[in-house]
């Protein structure tokens, strides 16, 4: 798989012409008050990116979220146990705690991430805190601050440790203007979401800082992400996680979205397979520095049908919140990925039946275990 990712990377920048190195200057405007960051301004380097022949020494923000403690098993077999941090403002559970290292980390204290990425050598930091759509509209201030005062944190840091640093978007960086069916790589981008418009600032300000500083930013726009293991963190497709776990409870769920709601969706082993691909291919291969990726769309009504051929006694209401409603409507139906996969041969495995299948066997199986527990 590398190695035709290196020949396509080849055979692409083959016919192009060089990128232009902009020489790193002396800003005025940051004076001299802060001389301790971006080194490369005043003449100095940064430290070498770790190569693609050793193991990464990888740090990931928002651990205890839906997607950190996933990955981190899934980096953890791939690159060896100890060399995979995952980091949050909250306890972790026992057996994320005894699984592999665990640290304390505020994306919002510069200081303490500067010395945990000094202190620990760390090479790669994914950066998964962040505030999501609907919480997001509840609590401005604090989306602000963590979704943009904390990415740029976490943009200053990896520049001046020269650390390959991943910053997840979303469909929500879209908006209503933007072409929905299908929503391009490239298009307008205008959300009416805090959650949306920072995840445009921060991809935005990631490619800046790969064309103005060399930073080696990668970005994926993510669709809505299904997980039987992590509870949903106030996003708007977390109905599609929701209904999985009431319905194996209950027989009975509450959709707050309409019936006929198309979204994105994809299954999270896909989304972190996608994650760890994607770090993985030689900078010089990348195109772009941010993709769509994708696997299915669906609507609740195209859910509940194929839930209903294993629990054909599932009953589903709809009782529709206009404020999410609101956000879906604004968002794309169906997220183009041609770029993905052609540039880094991006593949998803599960499509919507067998995405039904998996979630339902694995959230079964949990409550069996824990009633015999």
């Amino acid at each position: 798989m590398l190695v035709m990712q290196l020949l396509r990377g080849a055979v692409k920048h083959a016919g192009s012409s060089p990128q232009f190195s902009v020489e790193r200057l002396i800003s005025a405007a940051r004076g001299f008050s802060s001389s301790s960051q971006h080194l490369s301004d005043f003449g100095g380097t940064h430290p070498p990116p770790c190569t693609d022949t050793e193991h990464p020494k990888i740090l990931i923000t928002g651990g205890l979220g839906q997607l950190g403690v996933g990955l981190a098993k899934l980096l953890r077999r791939r690159f060896g146990k100890n060399n995979v941090i995952l980091s949050d403002i909250r306890k972790p559970p026992n057996h994320v705690y005894h699984n592999g290292p665990f640290i304390f980390s505020d994306i919002l204290d510069s200081k303490n991430l500067r010395e945990i990425v000094v202190n620990n050598n760390i090479s790669w930091l994914i950066h998964y805190s962040a505030v999501l759509s609907a919480v997001g509209e509840n609590n401005i201030a604090l989306a602000k601050e963590v979704n943009i005062t904390g990415l740029h944190n976490i943009l200053d840091i990896a520049t001046d440790h020269g650390l390959r640093v991943f910053v997840p978007s979303t469909i929500g960086a879209f908006g209503p203007s933007s072409p929905r069916d299908p929503t391009p790589e490239l298009c307008v981008q205008r959300p009416r979401t805090i959650y949306g418009v920072s995840k445009v600032h921060a991809e935005l300000m990631g490619e800046y800082y790969h064309h103005r500083y060399g930073l080696d930013f990668r970005c994926l726009r993510y669709p809505g992400i299904i997980s039987a293991d992590s509870n949903p963190g106030g996003g708007t497709t977390d109905y599609a996680v929701q209904i999985f776990h009431t319905a194996v409870k209950t027989g009975c769920f509450e959709c707050n979205l309409r019936s006929d709601t198309l979204l994105p969706m994809m299954y999270i082993d896909d989304c972190l397979r996608a994650t760890l691909e994607f770090m993985e291919v030689p900078a010089d291969s990348l195109l772009s520095r941010t993709y769509n990726i994708s696997a299915m769309s669906f609507t609740p009504h195209d859910l509940v049908q194929e839930m209903q051929k294993v629990l054909p006694e599932l009953k589903v209401t709809y009782n529709v919140d206009p404020l999410l409603q609101a956000i879906a409507d604004g968002w794309p139906m169906v997220l183009e990925d041609i770029a993905a996969r052609r540039d880094w041969g991006w593949k998803h495995e599960f499509d919507l039946s067998e995405l039904v299948q998996t979630m339902l066997t694995h959230i079964t199986t949990s409550n069996q275990r824990a009633q015999a527990n």
